[in-house]
């Protein structure tokens, strides 16, 4: 649906996870949303008078909020793209988030608005004139709308845009109240009774509920949320592919808004291995993350003693043990420091979401187990919790 618009206006729009591409595809769909919602505001205030429908007038002041809220996403784009500074080291693409926060806020606003006067129509109901012409305008008006929707979908889709997301939103709630009004102008003329103020009602009732849910939608990004499951297949496949890396754990992934993804993870390497080599898997792996996943990467390196047979041991005794540990997932860094008295054996288990929590009891479960093995052996567990 957007395709056509994008190939016409954006410059290598093959390129959209480049902030200046997600910055002139974010200012069309701002354009686009201010042109249109202008020109049906104007249209639907004509036809307001000449109908003498109050649904039509707040439809009209809805179109006029959704003008306002385009001015919001063309704003926004702008302000997200801009470069790091001394006050904000990691960028401004979190802006692209408020925006959509804002945008969200003026949907809940028009809503309350149209229940304002819906209301007031059906305590003083009015006379509502039918014409032909305004039927065809509505329609027109609908079409409009519904294309304006599959727009900002469409471009969402293609840029990964909240923002874009709520304005495709704001339009389908404008499809659907601006159909209300067909409705309620076809109910009067064919059965002489005035359903314009209630069909507004239920129209508003609808807009609030939708306007509150996106902005708890919206505003989870900036609370901080799970990554991307995809994102952190790719990212733990890549740093797996790297030459002689053993395995991966502790990825972590902050978002900084579209494009400005931090992320850092430790990989196992071993540790008999020359240091300067591994230095440079390390280096090709974050270089790579960059170029392939537009990810800034921190590898952190945890050496393993593989020529030891007791790690060997206690490694797989571990893992065939915590398979049948509720909340486990599994372990890493297990390495072993002897004693005269006793033996540290130690490593990090990882717990789900929903093994948060029972960390005491899987370290006293582990430390049985352990002694089960070797009355000598000491459990030295640190426990991470994996949300991805």
């Amino acid at each position: 649906m957007s395709g056509f618009w994008v190939k016409r206006f954006v410059k290598d729009y093959e390129s959209m996870d480049s902030a200046k591409v997600r910055e002139a595809c974010g200012k069309l769909a701002g354009v686009v949303g201010i042109v249109t919602n202008v020109f049906l505001c104007l249209l639907k205030v004509l036809l307001g008078y000449l109908s003498g429908s109050i649904a039509i007038l707040a439809d009209a002041v809805n179109n006029l909020s959704d003008a306002s809220a385009s001015i919001v996403t063309l704003i926004g784009f702008k302000m997200a793209a801009k470069e790091g500074d001394a006050n904000h080291p990691y960028g401004h693409a979190r802006i692209e988030y408020m925006a959509g926060i804002v945008v969200a806020a003026i949907i809940i606003v028009a809503g309350f608005k149209l229940f304002s006067s819906s209301y007031n129509e059906i305590l003083a109901p009015k006379a509502v004139e039918f014409s032909l012409l305004t039927a065809i305008l509505l329609v027109v008006a609908i079409g409009l709308k519904i294309w304006q929707a599959l727009f900002n979908f469409s471009l969402g889709r293609r840029i990964k845009s909240v923002t874009l997301r709520a304005t495709g939103i704001d339009s389908r709630n404008d499809v659907i109240a601006t159909s209300a009004v067909l409705v309620a102008l076809l109910v009067g003329k064919l059965t002489d009774v005035n359903v314009d103020g209630y069909m507004g009602l239920a129209v508003a009732a609808f807009i609030i509920y939708s306007g509150i849910k996106l902005v708890r939608e919206t505003i989870q990004p900036l609370l901080g949320q799970p990554p991307d499951p995809a994102l952190v297949k790719k990212i733990k496949e890549l740093a797996l592919g790297g030459d002689g890396v053993i395995g991966v754990h502790d990825l972590v992934v902050h978002d900084y808004g579209p494009g400005r993804i931090f992320a850092s993870v430790h990989v196992e390497v071993d540790a008999a291995r020359d240091v300067i080599k591994t230095h440079e898997v390390i280096d090709a792996i974050e270089r790579d993350a960059m170029k392939k996943l537009n990810v800034e990467l921190v590898v952190h390196m945890d050496p393993l003693d593989l020529n030891d047979p007791l790690v060997h041991e206690l490694r797989g005794e571990m893992e065939r043990f915590l398979t049948s540990v509720d909340g486990a997932v599994g372990l890493h860094d297990l390495r072993v420091v002897r004693g005269d008295a006793h033996i540290n054996v130690i490593f990090d288990v990882v717990l789900s979401a929903e093994g948060n929590g029972r960390s005491e009891e899987i370290r006293a479960i582990l430390q049985e187990e352990l002694k089960r093995i070797d009355e000598k052996l000491e459990a030295v567990v640190t426990f991470d919790v994996d949300y991805s």
